[in-house]
């Protein structure tokens, strides 16, 4: 349970990292680029394997490593487009919303419990997302655009679930790290080549804050990860009850820095979803 708590506590400092960017004119994208090759090297110096090139390619999830750092730089820039054309709430929403998938592939492909407490509490987590997510003001144009937030809710869900499979089916004692690194190894190689496209065009300049930004970025960006698949490693936690906690945790301790440290307000609506969010940990995690 420690590795999960971990895990969600990495993943709440991303957020409150994201936030000091425009507090500290950080560019987003460059920070990102150095945030993937910090957690690469992250991943590398923490491997207890001697790092053999050769050994990588080889290995059973090399291709997999390959896919899951495409998935994890393209989805982040679908994620910024979608806020952008509908809007924060919709992005948010359709991130935390696929938790539904690795919960329903846990179920099915490893037979994992589905007692009546479990899957109330993962349905109550659904509507605590929801709830929480939902800004005053804020406009659903499901209908408008559509695609982008569907590719959204499905890549997410697809780089949970991928990571649980690969996890189960292809890593061995002490290869967490390795595996780590070569998935930021190839997402920072990807923005690297964005980067080189932005230059090309004349659309780059250099923001010397977003190497700071970055390694701070990317060493919690890897913590979250390294957690994750430890806390999925464990024999009495099942991956689906293990989704739905961090999920809504992490929407529920970012809701409440944001409250704590940025002043920012919780509609009626938040607050329910905060008390449903509590709920549905407390059944997840007693069924």
């Amino acid at each position: 349970m420690i590795y999960l708590l971990l895990s969600i506590l990495a993943s709440t400092l991303i957020f409150l990292i994201f936030k000091l960017f425009d507090r500290f004119k950080i560019n987003t994208l460059q920070a990102i680029v150095f945030n993937y090759i910090t957690a690469c090297f992250c991943g590398f110096i923490t491997s207890k394997n001697p790092l053999n090139t050769q050994e990588i390619i080889h290995t059973e999830w090399f291709f997999g490593a390959l896919i899951l750092g495409f998935l994890f730089i393209s989805i982040f820039n679908v994620m910024a487009i979608t806020s952008q054309r509908n809007g924060l709430s919709v992005a948010s929403v359709a991130t935390k919303m696929s938790v539904i998938i690795p919960v329903v592939f846990g179920i099915y492909m490893y037979n994992e419990s589905t007692g009546f407490q479990k899957l109330l509490g993962i349905l109550l987590a659904l509507f605590a997302v929801y709830f929480v997510s939902i800004k005053k003001g804020a406009k659903f144009h499901f209908k408008i655009n559509l695609l982008l937030p569907l590719i959204l809710f499905l890549g997410s869900g697809i780089i949970d679930t991928s990571i649980k499979y690969i996890e189960t089916t292809y890593l061995k004692e002490g290869g967490i790290p390795l595996f780590s690194a070569t998935i930021f190894f190839f997402a920072a190689c990807i923005g690297i080549g964005i980067l080189i496209v932005k230059m090309i065009r004349k659309e780059f300049i250099f923001n010397p804050q977003s190497i700071l930004g970055g390694i701070a970025l990317g060493i919690v960006n890897y913590a979250s990860i390294y957690y994750l698949l430890k806390a999925l490693n464990h024999e009495n936690l099942e991956s689906s009850a293990i989704f739905t906690i961090n999920n809504v945790s992490i929407i529920l301790f970012t809701s409440l820095i944001g409250l704590l440290l940025f002043k920012e307000k919780l509609s009626f609506k938040n607050w329910i979803g905060v008390g449903l969010a509590i709920i549905s940990i407390l059944l997840v995690t007693l069924a």
